[in-house]
């Protein structure tokens, strides 16, 4: 089978750089120690008004397609993995592909939370995998919820923040390269824990009877905080036994950046040393569905993936939607 690979990243956060201490002035309470030792965010970046999710896109998929050598007239396919769309409908990757130019390029938006790049990536990879007319694959997860925030709710309002992430994915040089493993699962009892519940066809956000709070981001209910702990490492090792490696073997793990403590906890689950977990929450919060490629297209910029790596991705959303892969790197950063 013809395995796809990754042919270059790109990373993009909007101008406005927020620091911790803008939350404790707002809120009137020390936001500083708890954000920096229980979430590792030291800053991160808000969208302006004018902008929208696709702006986003743009300058991440520049770089991608310029660290792969390609331009978007070489584009056969765009996936935009986000929930935070410009628009319910059409797709945000049909106004990317118009703001490109990328007239040959076919599109369509993927959901699965902060799960989504993961997801899409493996989408992208069968299409590769499978179909000879696709050469070249734009891979976007996005993320502009601040556009969704409840202002009154500090714990949101100082953790997530906006920006995107881009991989072109291409057929691997040869097969012991690219991805080499994927599996995707889903904990649907969790599906009203954490979300925003107004604008589509459950809660219209023309019906009067919706609060008007209910098109924002909530958390109804407490996802048990050990969840990522235990089941990340168990999709490590599920996929670890598929590709007949262990966890000495795996390079570097890119996992969802919404808590540097069930990172922890991963990593120590199977034996792993912390400095393998490329994080970048310190520097741009936590970015849902553009957390991960952004972490990898950061790694890239610092050179530190090399040719030959076996790296471990893992994504978790709400859902609880939950995607893991291992792919051997094909290219020197």
């Amino acid at each position: 089978m013809t395995r796809a690979t990754i042919a270059g990243t790109g990373i993009y956060a909007p101008e406005n750089v927020v620091e911790n201490d803008f939350f404790s002035k707002k809120y009137d309470r020390d936001m500083n120690q708890f954000l920096i030792e229980q979430r590792n965010i030291r800053q991160r970046h808000f969208m302006s008004e004018d902008q929208a999710t696709s702006d986003l896109i743009l300058p991440a998929a520049e770089e991608a397609m310029k660290n792969a050598g390609i331009t978007a007239k070489d584009l056969d396919l765009i996936i935009v993995a986000t929930d935070t769309p410009d628009y319910i409908s059409p797709s945000t990757a049909a106004v990317v592909q118009f703001k490109m130019g990328a007239t040959r390029a076919g599109t369509f938006d993927l959901n699965t939370a902060c799960a989504g790049f993961v997801t899409a990536l493996d989408v992208a990879s069968k299409y590769i995998s499978t179909d000879e007319r696709y050469n070249n694959i734009l891979v976007v997860g996005a993320y502009g919820m601040s556009k969704y925030f409840d202002w009154n709710d500090y714990k949101v309002t100082s953790v997530f923040a906006d920006g995107a992430g881009a991989a072109i994915v291409q057929r691997a040089p040869s097969n012991e390269f690219g991805v080499l493993a994927s599996h995707l699962a889903t904990e649907g009892q969790y599906h009203d824990y954490m979300g925003i519940y107004a604008g589509g066809t459950r809660f219209p956000i023309s019906d009067t009877t919706v609060a008007a709070r209910q098109h924002l981001l909530q958390f109804t209910k407490r996802i048990p905080p050990e969840t990522n702990g235990i089941q990340w490492p168990l999709l490590t090792n599920l996929i670890l036994d598929r590709v007949n490696a262990r966890v000495g073997n795996v390079s570097h793990f890119f996992y969802t950046q919404i808590n540097v403590n069930s990172i922890v906890e991963a990593m120590n689950r199977i034996g792993a040393p912390l400095e393998k977990a490329h994080n970048i929450m310190d520097r741009y919060g936590y970015t849902g569905s553009a957390c991960i490629p952004m972490a990898i297209a950061d790694a890239a910029r610092a050179h530190k993936l090399k040719k030959g790596d076996l790296v471990m991705v893992l994504g978790s959303g709400g859902g609880m939607s939950m995607a893991a892969m291992a792919l051997r790197w094909s290219y020197d950063t």
